[in-house]
């Protein structure tokens, strides 16, 4: 049971930091092209597009799943899996889901909800993106040395 519960949670944290990846590489420098109207706006359906059942049992299900499996086998790479997703939920509720929550609020001066929101939430998705990669990437070393 406990190779199954390591298995989902690397299944989760490879899409999570996929995700994230994805944001780095595409979605953001996507949205960098455009004018300040169509960056907040399109940052605005983002946000709320996001928050579905799919994407939160998969963004919590990682660091959740990775700490049932430091329980049942409390080994060095599942223990540092765990904390690097762990820290993934810290940097995006402390830093990614204010930011968002400022945007969605901030009203239509686009130009400064843009300037207030771009460089930090780019910075620090790239931060969150190295971070789950690293909790996946410790996933991956602990199912190959579990044997």
């Amino acid at each position: 049971m406990s190779t199954v519960v390591l298995v989902a949670a690397l299944v989760a944290a490879g899409l999570v930091a996929g995700l994230f990846y994805a944001y780095a590489c595409s979605v953001m420098p996507g949205l960098a092209r455009g004018d300040d109207r169509t960056f907040v706006e399109g940052m605005r359906g983002i946000n709320v597009a996001i928050v579905n059942p799919v994407f939160l049992l998969t963004f919590l299900g990682a660091p959740l799943l990775a700490g049932v499996a430091v329980f049942a086998s409390p080994r060095p790479w599942v223990i540092a899996g765990f904390g690097f997703l762990a820290a993934m939920v810290v940097i995006t509720a402390v830093v990614h889901i204010p930011l968002n929550n400022a945007l969605e609020n901030g009203g239509d001066d686009y130009a400064a909800l843009r300037a207030a929101f771009e460089t930090v939430w780019v910075r620090w998705n790239i931060v969150r993106a190295l971070v789950s990669t690293a909790g996946f990437g410790c996933l991956v070393a602990a199912v190959l040395t579990s044997r």
